[in-house]
């Protein structure tokens, strides 16, 4: 028998107009889906890299504990950065997050955002009860 779905909504209009979820849940396993640091006003949080990272980080993890996870259950994150010569920055804030959990984490360059002042989008992944 399958695991069941859970969709969860971070309330942005384009989730529902295209038809998307911020994050699902199957069974212990939840996938949080690209992610940046737009506030929920509609603005950009941070001007650099860190705080951008931090910001995305700290809101993703907040919002698998809605779903029964904690930051220990993070498996994995993944980065897109808009210049690699941002990893300094990107990985400075993961670190402090992240240093003993040690999920798998990859950066990726990608030319660019949806907007000119995004510098990184997150996603993540966790399992709940396989935390530190």
């Amino acid at each position: 028998m399958a695991e069941k779905r859970v969709n969860y909504s971070s309330g942005a209009p384009l989730e529902e107009k295209v038809g998307y979820s911020r994050m699902v849940k199957v069974g212990d396993h939840i996938y949080v889906g690209g992610t940046t640091s737009v506030q929920p006003d509609g603005t950009v949080y941070g001007e650099n890299a860190y705080e951008q990272t931090r910001y995305v980080l700290e809101k993703q993890v907040k919002l698998i504990g809605q779903a029964g996870a904690g930051v220990g259950d993070v498996i994995k994150v993944d980065v897109f950065a808009v210049d690699m010569k941002m990893c300094a920055d990107i990985s400075r804030a993961y670190s402090e997050i992240f240093h003993d959990i040690r999920p798998l984490c990859t950066v990726v360059g990608t030319p660019a955002l949806n907007r000119p002042t995004q510098f990184v989008e997150i996603m993540m992944e966790a399992v709940i009860g396989c935390g530190l």
